[in-house]
């Protein structure tokens, strides 16, 4: 293991050396590691995760993605690795890769059925977190993606204190209840000294199949407000479409291309943000 002068992130890191608790294990090369985040559960955190790390596959970077959502881990059923098995070697462990090449480390690959509860208590969690970030073989990646549990709790301040993050992009839907809360999350980011890279609005609208219209389901001008107030900028806004919503029942490549016309302006935003 290296000290925070080896690591990887440092030229990225928001963090003063003397205060980083980063502990990287030597084999890993990681050139920008950036957490998703929502105050919420229930907005689609997890399917943007998956989605973005997929878009960044398509353009040809090298991506992985960590399910930080221990007691929720959904990244294997996303991307297509239900029922999938990680390996170790010595005191490492092997990320399980999916067909198009993109490593994942989810606590579902450590447990024996998927449906089984996980009953820790928070500094296990952390942990855990922290056993993903350092003993998980990732090798050289241009991005890796932390999908984090929603909320502002341990899981949030053990990555955003213990991983060099070089920033967060929120997840939001257009709802007054559901920003204030998200703007909490931002809050707390914004506290801990880490970039908040932008925002995703998921659920925006939907698209009459007729005509193409735009539905907007809340008040139009929420999402502007929204914004303005949070002084974050939007990466983009989704709509409500079957191959977002049917990506656990491993429907990627069979919508892959209406999936990246819509992803791919996001993922350009967040690549140009980054340099």
């Amino acid at each position: 293991m290296s000290n925070c002068n080896s690591c990887p992130s440092q030229s990225n890191c928001s963090k003063e050396s003397t205060k980083c608790g980063v502990t990287n294990n030597p084999l890993n090369k990681i050139k920008y590691v950036i957490g998703v985040m929502s105050g919420k559960g229930g907005v689609g955190k997890s399917t943007i995760s998956s989605l973005i790390a997929r878009e960044l596959n398509n353009k040809g970077f090298k991506v992985g993605v960590m399910d930080a959502d221990i007691t929720g881990p959904s990244i294997p059923r996303l991307m297509g690795l239900s029922g999938e098995r990680a390996d170790g070697v010595e005191e490492n462990i092997l990320p399980v890769i999916s067909k198009d090449g993109i490593k994942t480390m989810s606590l579902n690959y450590l447990i024996e059925n998927e449906n089984d509860p996980v009953v820790w208590r928070g500094p296990m969690v952390g942990k855990a977190v922290e056993q993903f970030w350092n003993g998980v073989i990732w090798g050289e990646l241009d991005y890796l993606i932390i999908d984090m549990p929603p909320g502002t709790g341990d899981v949030a301040l053990t990555v955003m204190q213990s991983i060099p993050l070089s920033g967060v992009v929120m997840v939001s839907i257009p709802q007054d209840m559901i920003s204030m809360i998200v703007t909490k999350a931002i809050k707390m980011t914004k506290q801990l000294n880490t970039p908040v890279l932008g925002i995703i609005e998921n659920m925006s609208y939907i698209s009459c199949p007729g005509c193409n219209t735009k539905i907007q389901l809340f008040n139009e001008n929420h999402t502007k407000d929204f914004i303005e107030e949070c002084g974050v900028p939007l990466l983009g806004e989704l709509p409500m479409v079957n191959s977002i919503c049917n990506l656990s029942n491993n429907s990627y490549e069979k919508d892959k291309i209406a999936i990246s016309e819509l992803f791919s302006p996001i993922v350009d935003k967040l690549i140009k943000t980054l340099k």
